[in-house]
C-alpha cells in the first residue's frame, strides 16, 4: 500500500453501526476495516450519540440542549451536551484499546456533521434554524473546525493512524433547493445562494485538510448530489449511494467525470445497508460502480484507482449480523475492482 489515504483494494464504511457496545463495535471495525477506519458512530444510544448531537459534542465554547423540537443552543453545557461528550470519550477509549490489540488502522476516518447539516439541525434560542443568522452560522462553523481538529489531533495520539476526515451534509441538498422548513412549519427557509454555501464549506475542508494532511471526504446519499459544488470546495473525495443515481446521463455524468478526471475519489455506497431479500454476490454489486465507469468513458481501472466501495449509507439500521456481513461485501468489491483493474 502506498501513502495515500486510499487505494487499489481499500474499502470502509460510512460510519454509524447498530448496537450499544463501543467496544465490540471498535474491535470490528478495527480488525476488518484496517486500511481505512470509520471511527464508529452508535446512534442506537440515543440523545447526543446521534449525528447532530455527537457533532455538537465537538463544538468549542458552543453548547446545546435537547428540546421537543429537536437540538437547540444552550446558554451553558447541560446534561445533554455533557451526555454527547461523553460517548465521544468512551468511543475514542474503544478505539484506542481495538487499536493496541489488532494493530494501529492505517487510516482512521474521523467523520461528523458539516457545517451546512449542523447548522440546519440546531436551532437558535427563538426557534429559527442556526443558518438563518449569518453571524450564528459563522460562529458554529468556527467552533466546529475548531472541535473537529482537536478531535483529529486525539485520534492520531490514541491510535497512531494517519487522519481522515469525512463531513456528512445529508441537508445539503434542501439547503440550496430552499426546501427546510421554518419554525412554524407553514414556511420555508429561503435557499442559500450556492456561491455561499461553496465558500463555507472551502474554508472548512481547507483548514481540515491543511491539520491533517490528508483529504477530506464529504458525503451526501441525496439521489442527486451536488457533485460539481463540493469538487469546487476542494473535497478529496465524495461519497455517494451509487444505487440511486440511476441512469447517469446529462448535467450529472458531466460533473461526475469532471470530478474523477480532476482526480476527486468516489466513495460508492454499492451494499446495501439493511438486508436485502435474495442474493447478494460481490459481482452483482458491483454492477453500478461497473456501469458508471463505462457511461463516464472510464477502463475499470478507475475503480480501483479514483474510487472506495462503502455501503449505501450507515449501518446503524441494520443488524449485527448484516452489518458484518455487508462490511465482509464490501471488501470483497475492493478486491474484485482490485482484480478488474490488472485484466
Amino acid at each position: 500500500m502506498n501513502d495515500a489515504a486510499w487505494g487499489p483494494g481499500v474499502a470502509t464504511a460510512i460510519g454509524s453501526m447498530p448496537g450499544t457496545d463501543p467496544v465490540e463495535v471498535a474491535r470490528t471495525v478495527v480488525g476488518e476495516l484496517p486500511d481505512l477506519t470509520p471511527f464508529p458512530e452508535l446512534p442506537g444510544r440515543g440523545v447526543g450519540a446521534d449525528m447532530l448531537g455527537r457533532t455538537a459534542g465537538l463544538l468549542v465554547d458552543l453548547a446545546v440542549e435537547v428540546v421537543p423540537s429537536g437540538y437547540r443552543v444552550a446558554a451553558h453545557p447541560g446534561r445533554d451536551h455533557r451526555r454527547a461528550v461523553d460517548l465521544l470519550r468512551w468511543d475514542l477509549d474503544a478505539v484506542e484499546q481495538a487499536a493496541a490489540e489488532a494493530g494501529a488502522p492505517r487510516v482512521v476516518k474521523v467523520q461528523a456533521a458539516g457545517p451546512w447539516t449542523l447548522s440546519a439541525g440546531i436551532e437558535l434560542l427563538r426557534g429559527h434554524r442556526v443558518l438563518t443568522d449569518p453571524g450564528a452560522l459563522r460562529d458554529f462553523t468556527e467552533s466546529l473546525t475548531e472541535g473537529l481538529i482537536a478531535h483529529t489531533e486525539r485520534v492520531a495520539a490514541r491510535t497512531g493512524s494517519r487522519i481522515v476526515v469525512q463531513l456528512d451534509e445529508p441537508a445539503l441538498p434542501a439547503v440550496l433547493a430552499g426546501s427546510l422548513p421554518t419554525p412554524s412549519g407553514y414556511g420555508k427557509v429561503p435557499a442559500v445562494p450556492e456561491p455561499d454555501v461553496q465558500r463555507l464549506l472551502t474554508e472548512v475542508i481547507e483548514k481540515l485538510a491543511v491539520a491533517t494532511g490528508s483529504p477530506v471526504v464529504v458525503h451526501c446519499c441525496a439521489a442527486r448530489p451536488p457533485v460539481a459544488l463540493l469538487r469546487r470546495a476542494g473535497a478529496g473525495a465524495i461519497a455517494l449511494d451509487a444505487t440511486r443515481l440511476g441512469a447517469v446521463s446529462g448535467a450529472l455524468a458531466d460533473e461526475l467525470g469532471e470530478a474523477w478526471e480532476e482526480g476527486t475519489a468516489l466513495f460508492l455506497g454499492l451494499v446495501p445497508s439493511t438486508e436485502p431479500t435474495g442474493e447478494t454476490r460481490p459481482r452483482q454489486l458491483a454492477q453500478p460502480a461497473f456501469d458508471l465507469a463505462s457511461r463516464l468513458g472510464f477502463a475499470r481501472r478507475a475503480l480501483a484507482e479514483r474510487s472506495v466501495p462503502t455501503p449505501t449509507c450507515g449501518l446503524a439500521a441494520a443488524t449485527p449480523a448484516w452489518s458484518r456481513r455487508a462490511i465482509s461485501l464490501t471488501r470483497d468489491l475492493a478486491n474484485l475492482f482490485a482484480d478488474e483493474a490488472d485484466q
